[in-house]
């Protein structure tokens, strides 16, 4: 699938105020700083498209992005933000819960996890969370350039070993880096496939 447009639409802490099109929408979450806007940035060839940021915890809202006037990319705050107080913390969980067990238009979230690093506790909750709400995702490796690929195998099979406790089988698995583009062809080709199930 080749990305023509791609264009902010709103902002919000109320899934009700999205938008109510019906287009197929697709989220996108992870820890703070695991390179979310960047991989945005980069599926869809624009450098400034989602904001990106040095500091952890700047997506504090539901921001959709509307793609090829077809589908949405829905770019979700980061969970596990250590810096941000309690109380934002928890209202920013609140809505995230709300729009994932609530929208009609979503189709699957990505679940982007930091290659260099070994499974994280609070990525294998929020995956094993999405188990039990029954919702759809794939696990999406970031940074892989900044690691050897004897690492990230390594680190890979470490998160294969811990999701197989749980699950009979693993979700859909990318691995992809922002600075070389690796992995956007992969991941839009799956979003073409499944916008193909769903728009007439």
């Amino acid at each position: 699938m080749k990305i023509k447009t791609a264009e902010f639409v709103i902002s919000n802490t109320d899934y009700k105020k999205g938008p109510t099109d019906g287009k197929p929408e697709y989220a996108f979450i992870g820890r703070s700083n695991v390179g979310k806007s960047s991989l945005i940035n980069m599926l869809t060839n624009h450098k400034k498209l989602a904001k990106t940021s040095g500091k952890p915890g700047k997506t504090q809202l539901i921001n959709h992005f509307v793609i090829n006037d077809e589908w949405y990319i829905v770019d979700l705050p980061g969970y596990g933000y250590a810096k941000a107080s309690k109380q934002s913390r928890a209202k920013w969980e609140k809505f995230i819960v709300e729009y994932l067990t609530n929208s009609k238009s979503l189709v699957t979230i990505f679940v982007l996890l930091d290659s260099r690093l070994e499974p994280q506790k609070i990525d294998l909750e929020f995956m094993n969370w999405c188990g039990e709400k029954e919702l759809p995702f794939s696990m999406v490796f970031t940074k892989i350039d900044k690691l050897s690929s004897t690492q990230l195998q390594k680190n890979m099979a470490k998160y294969r070993k811990e999701m197989l406790k749980y699950w009979a089988e693993l979700p859909p698995l990318f691995t992809t880096s922002s600075e070389s583009k690796f992995g956007q062809e992969k991941m839009l080709n799956y979003i073409g496939d499944l916008n193909s199930q769903i728009i007439p």
